[in-house]
């Protein structure tokens, strides 16, 4: 697992299809469902804690791409 694509398929194989609108809401409600997933015992701690990286990078990223435009 290596792109926010690749933990939207994480996900879509437990049935959660995020689309709020907004890419950062989006991520945030991914994170969520992540951690959801890992208190249930669906995931594991390697999985978790990759996907989490992963959202975390994405979120800083768009972040960044929104102050960069104001």
């Amino acid at each position: 697992m290596k792109t926010l694509y690749d933990v939207q398929q994480l996900l879509k194989r437990f049935g959660i299809i995020v689309y709020v609108g907004s890419r950062i809401a989006d991520i945030e409600m991914m994170a969520i469902e992540i951690d959801q997933l890992h208190r249930s015992r669906l995931i594991d701690d390697e999985t978790y804690q990759i996907a989490k990286l992963i959202l975390r990078r994405e979120h800083r990223y768009e972040e960044e791409k929104q102050n960069q435009e104001s």
